[in-house]
């Protein structure tokens, strides 16, 4: 990517709100300056000069008159003329001079003054200069005569046409207006997108998403209806899952039942110890499949104290005699199902016991459970002083029934769904559980929820 692509990026707006108005603002200001630069430069320009050049015209008239004038009450006549119907104030100082140091050229810096004075050299070709500026309401001109300086003031309005302030404040109104109705529609619009999208965070945090009101542009309705489809169809198909798990686990205590009987009748007879191994392993996996089942439960979420949730969990170890630390902040407020994130975090705390229990060469057997917040992220690792997971088999860890211990020892508790239940509710919650490796050696369980 190009240093100008990398700065255009960072300097447009990030948000579909922001984006469109600038979509619709931005050719409004193009056209906008289109026509202020064709006004400006044609219209402005042209209204000026034809003013100009009938002010010089009218001060042109008025000397030639003057000097064919017969006698001074001619004189005095025609300035009166001038005065009433051509509104210049004309008087006249007998042997005055224009000074030597004046700019007889009338040069200045706005268009009114070199458009004047362009219009005075083509009408008068005499000396003269331009005062715009010693007067409130009226534009000052002298010409010199040859016996003396005839002195004009004439109002401003004879140079400036007011068709450019209504232009301009046209232009503007009208802008404000178009834009004030863009940012409504465009808000109207934006509504839809922004309730399909809290819709979907919603599902995938595991909350309930409710009753979404369709409403917008004809593709934002049809991507709402999709999403109630797919919201519908996730819905069934782990209310079947949960259903099945949960049928089949009932079902296999039957027959399990039955074995029990059978081995009790059978009393010391040798193969009784073999089957009531393989009896005690199967009960232990079909708890496994019970609790994988219960996971998927519809338990509401509701706001709790996963501060207190995590004491729960450490203080029903400790009863047991083992030794879990706990650091986490007085209260921890979030959305959660708590009888699922307990079980979430129960599973991972007693892998972490039971691998802890092994020890390492470099730390006593421990297990310690830490919580924060960060940002708008609820941390919680559970790190133990056992031998770890190598980082090329932590991805399998996760896999239903899977078990690291290759010799499937059935004095070895797990049934390999721990890691598995534990994750598929961090995830119910729109977060997510990793392996990594402890601080202090051992392994740590990572858990990250919205908070």
């Amino acid at each position: 990517m190009s240093p100008t692509e990398r700065l255009l990026r960072r300097l447009l707006p990030k948000s579909l709100f922001a984006r469109s108005l600038l979509i619709v603002v931005t050719p409004v200001m193009l056209l906008q300056l289109v026509l202020s630069v064709v006004f400006f430069e044609r219209h402005w320009d042209t209204v000026t000069r034809r003013l100009a050049l009938g002010l010089a015209g009218d001060i042109a008239i008025v000397i030639q008159l003057q000097r064919n004038a017969p006698d001074a009450a001619a004189q005095s006549q025609l300035l009166g003329l001038a005065r009433g119907y051509l509104d210049l104030d004309i008087s006249f100082m007998p042997g005055a001079i224009l000074p030597a140091s004046t700019d007889r050229n009338g040069s200045a810096f706005s268009i009114v003054d070199r458009t004047l004075a362009q219009a005075l050299n083509e009408r008068l070709f005499r000396p003269f200069t331009i005062d715009t500026r010693g007067f409130d309401r009226d534009v000052e001109i002298r010409v010199q005569l040859q016996d003396g300086v005839l002195r004009v003031l004439t109002p401003r309005k004879r140079l400036d046409s007011t068709t450019t302030t209504i232009f301009v404040l046209w232009m503007l109104g009208a802008s404000l207006i178009l834009l004030g109705i863009a940012v409504i529609f465009l808000r109207n619009q934006m509504r839809p997108i922004i309730r399909l999208a809290d819709a979907a965070d919603r599902l995938g945090k595991g909350r309930p998403v409710g009753n979404l009101r369709i409403g917008g542009a004809t593709e934002i309705r049809q991507a709402a209806r999709a999403f109630l489809a797919m919201r519908d169809r996730i819905e069934r198909q782990i209310s079947q899952r949960t259903e099945m798990l949960a049928g089949v686990s009932h079902d296999l205590r039957t027959p399990l039942t039955r074995m029990k009987l059978e081995l009790a009748l059978l009393g010391d007879h040798p193969a009784a110890k073999t089957l009531d191994g393989d009896v005690r392993e199967m009960e232990v996996m079909i708890e496994a499949y019970l609790a994988f089942a219960r996971g998927q439960d519809a338990e509401p979420p509701v706001q709790s104290d996963l501060s207190a949730i995590l004491a729960d969990v450490v203080e029903d170890a400790r009863r047991q005699g083992r030794d879990v630390a706990l650091k986490t902040p007085a209260s921890l407020l979030l959305p959660l199902r708590p009888n699922a994130i307990k079980r979430c975090i129960t599973n991972l705390v007693d892998n972490a016991l039971r691998h802890a229990s092994r020890g390492s060469a470099t730390a006593p057997a421990h297990v310690e459970i830490s919580a924060s917040r960060d940002g708008d992220m609820v941390e919680i690792a559970i790190d133990d002083s056992g031998p770890g997971i190598p980082v090329s088999q932590r991805d399998d860890a996760f896999k239903p029934f899977n078990r690291l211990d290759e010799s499937r020892n059935p004095t070895v508790p797990g049934s390999g769904l721990g890691l598995t239940i534990a994750r598929d509710i961090a995830r119910g919650h729109g977060g997510d559980l990793v392996l990594d490796d402890a601080p202090a050696g051992g392994l740590r369980a990572l858990i990250r929820l919205p908070a």
